[in-house]
């Protein structure tokens, strides 16, 4: 019996294909916070990932806060280098991105939520 390198059966979809396509109406979002401690730098990442949710996504989300201080070990799963981190598990693909997301346009543009607004 010969085992194939390549088992699975989708093809590979590209980065330009899945912008085009972006998420279905009814997918429901896995977000992941990784923060350090109640930081005043943690709390407004929490709270403006909740604005950008409430706003964006109302109803179809998931947050999930890891602690880095309460659970350390938990960094190295998403290979987490920086904090506050956050890591859209689902829709497919994975997507990071570092701060306190305070710049809603780059939050949204970086969750693939909103397309990049057009030069002047």
């Amino acid at each position: 019996m010969k085992k194939s390198g390549n088992t699975n059966s989708q093809q590979p979809v590209s980065l330009e294909k899945i912008g085009e396509e972006g998420t279905q109406p009814g997918d429901v979002w896995q977000l992941r916070l990784y923060v350090a401690g109640q930081t005043p730098r943690s709390v407004t990442a929490f709270a403006n990932l909740k604005k950008i949710c409430e706003d964006h996504l109302a109803g179809r989300y998931n947050i999930e806060v890891v602690d880095l201080v309460k659970h350390p070990q938990l960094a190295a799963g998403d290979q987490i280098l920086a904090i506050p981190t956050l890591v859209r598990k689902l829709p497919q693909p994975l997507r990071k991105i570092v701060g306190d997301l305070r710049d809603t346009e780059r939050a949204l543009v970086g969750l693939q939520l909103g397309p990049a607004a057009p030069e002047k």
